[in-house]
């Protein structure tokens, strides 16, 4: 029997009680699969909730999803991980936003000191790109043809959301990939590769994609679930 507190606050909608049972149904059994470990920590999907939702621009949604993975354990240092994938991936406002709800989510906001912003060192750039894509992709191939510094901006900023993740590689993909699960985008298909090139399975991405569904509706598995087929699985018209 489905309850609202499998549902959470949607499940108190008079309206949706009285006349969506199957709707609330299908989406406390959603819930059931963001809120439990699976094949990622519970704690780490309600981070992958947050960021989302900040994508969607829905702030209480983000509070109230951080504020879950707070109390299952989730760390400051855990939090960062969605800043520094907002700011590379979304933006300033994005990234403010969500340093917003950080703030209203942990008591203790202790971090390191202020480390001086690196440089990239010249080929560096190109070399991760032909690293993680295989081939230089179109649109970096021209900012590094018609700008390279800018480049060099790319490159740092994607390092820092992937490569020196404060959760991990993997994760940091797995962030990634609910984020542009979230708004829809084409982008995916990048990450869906990157993940598994990380060591993540494609459980551990489903469950990530899934993380968008609170924010952005089921249509948020729907870019993603077919880049998951099989390498043997023959498409069904």
């Amino acid at each position: 029997m489905t309850t609202t507190e499998q549902i959470g606050p949607l499940g108190e909608v008079t309206l949706l009680r009285g006349h969506a049972p199957y709707t609330l149904a299908g989406y406390a059994g959603f819930r059931a699969v963001i809120d439990t470990d699976g094949a990622v920590p519970a704690r780490l999907k309600a981070l992958f909730a947050s960021v989302a939702a900040i994508d969607r621009r829905y702030p209480d949604l983000a509070r109230r999803e951080l504020a879950r993975g707070v109390a299952l354990g989730l760390t400051v240092r855990d939090a960062t991980a969605g800043l520094i994938v907002l700011s590379s991936l979304r933006g300033e406002g994005a990234a403010l936003e969500f340093a917003e709800v950080i703030a209203a989510s942990f008591a203790d906001l202790a971090a390191p000191a202020p480390q001086e912003p690196l440089a990239a060192e010249p080929g560096e750039a190109e070399a991760n790109f032909t690293a993680y894509f295989g081939t230089i992709p179109v649109p970096l191939a021209q900012l590094m043809r018609l700008n390279p510094a800018a480049a060099d901006a790319y490159y740092l900023m994607r390092r820092g959301s992937i490569d020196a993740n404060p959760l991990s590689p993997k994760h940091g993909e797995l962030l990634l990939l609910a984020i542009l699960a979230a708004g829809y985008s084409p982008m995916a298909a990048t990450h869906v590769r990157g993940a598994r090139m990380a060591g993540a399975t494609d459980e551990e991405i489903a469950e990530a994609v899934l993380c968008a569904v609170p924010a952005a509706g089921i249509a948020a598995w729907m870019g993603v679930g077919a880049l998951l087929a099989p390498p043997d699985a023959t498409p069904k018209d």
